[in-house]
């Protein structure tokens, strides 16, 4: 007798498995960033930053796996189709000087390149029903459902902190390119992963926050470049910070 259950497993784990490997391959294969990344410095604990901007390798099992890779890359995706529901309803969005094809990504660096922070994009003009100035900074990310609502519920400021210390830090470093992007709020777009929602926030200018965020960054440098290790967020292996950290076991097994 044939039996037309439906069988578990099946290909699925060998075709994923071969999926990982590759992307896996792929990221190992990238050149990696020879600055402290502006969109990280939201992140708490300083001496993870310094980790990261010195290369330090992660604790074994803590690299980015295959399924983290593709959470990476449908997030480009997400991205890419706000880009495009954005122009369709109107707004003048650069992604790019000049707004060409292919064209160099609006950014900016400082400290001799040791700082660098590239945009999502720049808004020149909207519809006249929504009330903006311009030119305004546009930053995308995509979240899953808990995390979405949270942040409607919330706000930027209270449930992404690290995300709003992007913005305002992204603010105050392309103002001298893009004059006024300072002075008028930034809209945060973000997009529900799971039911395709989309939620919009004017984000003013936190002035206090970017010099807060640009002194880190100097003490993550200067402390890097004498060889000195920042201090660790807490004084708790079990904090849940260090439970998530790539660095933990590093960080804790040394002396200080």
């Amino acid at each position: 007798m044939m039996d037309f259950n439906h069988q578990a497993g099946g290909i699925a784990p060998a075709i994923n498995h071969l999926i990982n490997v590759a992307l896996e391959e792929e990221n190992r294969q990238q050149t990696p960033r020879s600055y402290l990344g502006a969109s990280r410095l939201g992140v708490e604990c300083e001496r993870a930053l310094q980790f990261e901007y010195a290369h330090a390798p992660k604790d074994p099992g803590k690299d980015f796996d295959g399924q983290l890779l593709r959470i990476f890359a449908a997030g480009h995706l997400f991205e890419d189709m706000a880009i495009n529901w954005l122009r369709m309803a109107g707004f003048e969005l650069f992604t790019t000087k000049g707004n060409r094809p292919n064209g160099e990504q609006f950014g900016f660096e400082a400290a001799g390149g040791r700082i660098q922070g590239h945009v999502d994009g720049i808004l020149v003009s909207g519809p006249k029903s929504v009330d903006m100035t311009y030119p305004a900074l546009w930053e995308c990310k995509s979240l899953n459902d808990k995390s979405w609502k949270d942040t409607v519920k919330r706000g930027v400021a209270l449930s992404k902190p690290i995300y709003a210390a992007q913005i305002a830090i992204y603010q105050a470093y392309m103002e001298p390119e893009v004059p006024g992007i300072a002075a008028n709020p930034a809209l945060f777009t973000a997009i529900n992963k799971d039911t395709s929602e989309i939620h919009h926030e004017l984000v003013p200018f936190d002035s206090a926050l970017a010099q807060k965020m640009s002194d880190k960054a100097v003490r993550i440098l200067k402390a890097t470049e004498a060889h000195e290790l920042l201090p660790r967020i807490t004084r708790e292996q079990s904090h849940f910070q260090c439970r998530m950290c790539s660095y933990a076991d590093r960080c804790w097994g040394l002396a200080g």
